[in-house]
């Protein structure tokens, strides 16, 4: 009898679905797939056969099977999702980086193979299988994208699945639970998705109804309302200056890009004038010809401005956002919490340079952690600020709304990946944090996409790639904290050793009741 009720209607447990031979093309596959989700394509949809097909492709497999498994899901989503890293550096910043990530995901693909072996054992049932196996196993993915994300380095959080649904009628949710709940979700109904085809075509009616229900939540709730505090006249200049590391350039060029732009706007009214990240290519606190330039434009639009340049302070450079107006710099900096590495900084850097010295010695600036708020007062109105990759971390974001972020102002330098498609890759960031925190978003950069973004993740102004111009926009204010806000770091915490601890219990279980199957 027991035999037959942990059986009946389902595979046995250890088996896998596909053979390897064909589970490996089919991991390919998936992480191809996978890909096309996210922008340029931005193919949404097509995140739930992608993400089928991995969880497929591990069912059943032991353990180094599921890291190859891994590894090759890994390799071919990553080594095409992170193809703009070659863009000037060439392949080996492109291959190490995607390397590393698929690596990572060939360590995490072995916990969900577990799962897949254990859970089936201690809970054969309808809802161990329909519901609890389904939850664990997106919750181990989900696991596996924080990692990426944190580690090593302060991670890269890039190609999340989360994010991908930017365009699709689930984006709202993550004013809910955040971006990490969201890929939980979306996981979590591949993976309902996946038991209920498993369990055969006669029990399919009843299988469904987890998975219905689920989909009905995810499409029925609606975005978490913030409150309407008024709106903000907003200047934004994309200069198409040549700001990337490479670009040839004359002293000043980008700055002068930035000051043509800005030309039009004389004479209009606005709350504030925004330029991207580098828009200033000299230190204005210690340059003073670039200080009496900055201070003589926002004399000439009686506004002021939020520019981003480099600074430095004793030994230590910084990205930072600073605030100017006719009588010089005025507020607190915000300086860039998340330097990307081996991009404005190399960590470790005796360690890796005997590795690419050539590569290794194009980066000479070290930039410094900021510690700083990010939020900037602008005449009584409190700007979240991040700069460039700051974007893709959760904790820059959830803070400045914390610190009372009514508008969000995003300045970033796209330059380094023109013809590529990373700009609409961050810019599908932008528009999540917009839906995350029910607050406004400008992204500007200096080479483009620039978007203005309404609180519901809707285009309210753009400017074109690799094209001068500027926006003048009634920008919403909003005040309020949605959930993903206040409890979305409780909900990466849950998911993320909540799943492994759910893991190793169901481990430890299968082994006790196999320990006494066998003294029976």
């Amino acid at each position: 009898m027991t035999r037959s009720s942990a059986t009946v209607g389902a595979p046995t447990a250890a088996a896998p679905v596909l053979r390897l031979a064909f589970a490996a093309p089919v991991a390919v596959v998936s992480g191809l797939l996978l890909v096309t989700a996210f922008p340029a394509l931005a193919w949404w949809p097509m995140a739930f056969p992608a993400v089928a097909l991995a969880l497929v492709t591990l069912i059943g497999r032991r353990f180094w099977s599921a890291v190859l498994i891994g590894f090759l899901f890994g390799a071919a989503f990553f080594s095409v999702n992170l193809l703009f890293t070659a863009r000037y550096l060439g392949p080996v910043p492109w291959i190490a980086l995607a390397t590393l990530e698929a690596l990572l995901t060939a360590v995490f693909a072995v916990p969900i193979a577990l799962a897949y072996r254990w859970m089936p054992r201690i809970a054969p049932g309808r809802w161990g299988r329909l519901v609890a196996l389904p939850a664990l196993v997106a919750g181990l993915w989900t696991l596996r994208e924080q990692v990426v994300g944190s580690w090593p380095y302060g991670g890269f959080p890039w190609g999340r699945v989360g994010v991908s649904q930017v365009n699709g009628p689930f984006a709202e949710v993550a004013s809910w639970v955040g971006m990490s709940g969201l890929s939980f979700l979306t996981v979590l109904l591949c993976a309902m998705l996946v038991e209920v085809v498993r369990r055969g075509h006669l029990r399919r009616g009843l299988s469904a109804i987890p998975a219905a229900v689920l989909l009905v939540v995810l499409l029925a709730l609606p975005q978490f309302p913030t409150t309407e505090s008024g709106s903000m006249r907003v200047g934004a200049v994309q200069g198409n200056g040549p700001a990337g590391y490479f670009d040839q350039r004359t002293r000043n060029a980008v700055l002068d890009a930035q000051l043509a732009a800005s030309a039009p706007l004389f004479g209009e009214r606005m709350d504030v004038l925004l330029w991207p990240e580098g828009g200033v290519d000299s230190d204005p606190t210690s340059n003073p010809a670039t200080s009496a330039v900055l201070a003589e434009l926002s004399r000439r639009l009686e506004a002021p401005l939020l520019v981003s340049a480099v600074t430095e302070r004793g030994s230590d450079l910084f990205n930072s956002s600073l605030l100017w107006t006719a009588e010089g710099q005025v507020g607190s900096t915000y300086d860039k919490r998340n330097p990307v590495p081996f991009g404005e900084y190399v960590p470790d850097r005796a360690f890796w340079e005997p590795f690419a010295p050539d590569l290794i010695g194009l980066i000479g600036r070290e930039y410094t952690p900021g510690t700083a708020s990010p939020v900037i007062d602008v005449n009584g109105v409190a700007v979240g600020l991040a700069i460039c990759f700051d974007v893709i971390y959760d904790d820059v974001v959830w803070d400045g709304a914390d610190d009372g972020a009514e508008v969000y102002m995003f300045q970033t330098n796209n330059a380094d990946f023109r013809g590529t498609d990373e700009n609409l890759q961050q810019l599908a960031f932008a528009r999540m944090r917009a839906i995350e925190t029910g607050r406004s978003v400008v992204n500007l950069s200096t080479v483009g996409t620039s978007q203005v973004i309404a609180p519901d993740g809707s285009t309210l102004d753009e400017l074109p790639i690799d094209t001068a111009g500027h926006m003048l926009t009634d920008v919403p204010l909003r005040s309020g904290l949605t959930p993903a806000v206040v409890i979305g770091p409780a909900v990466k915490i849950v998911l993320g050793w909540g799943s492994i601890a759910g893991l190793l219990a169901a481990g430890l279980v299968a082994a006790v009741r196999a320990r006494r199957a066998v003294s029976l």
